[in-house]
């Protein structure tokens, strides 16, 4: 039973929960620059209805999907350690939380 488990391909599996915390953090680190430059959200403004919100979360999304392709190729056959991504995808998406937690984002910022 250990020899099976020990051959099993968890390289996809760990590409879609890495992917996951890396879109959470590019979300969370372009709310706080759109919030602190006002060129850059008007850059992202792509429906003026919801202002940069509308740019920040297409692009964090393109990012999680780039992200993800690229990585589940890399790792399409291959057996990486679940642990550590597991642990990095947690930490990505706590530190992506965070940046969008306004009075985090204001003392970042200096407000």
């Amino acid at each position: 039973m250990s020899q099976q488990s020990e051959g099993i391909v968890n390289g996809p599996a760990a590409a879609a929960i890495l992917t996951a915390g890396v879109g959470c953090f590019v979300l969370g680190v372009l709310v706080v620059a759109t919030d602190g430059s006002k060129p850059l959200a008007k850059l992202l403004t792509f429906y003026t209805r919801t202002g940069p919100l509308s740019g920040v979360s297409t692009v964090a999304i393109l990012v999680w999907i780039a992200a993800w392709l690229l990585l589940a190729r890399v790792w399409g056959s291959k057996r990486v350690a679940i642990a550590k991504v597991n642990a990095i995808a947690l930490v990505l998406l706590g530190m992506g939380l965070l940046l969008t937690f306004p009075p985090f984002g204001d003392l970042l910022l200096g407000r």
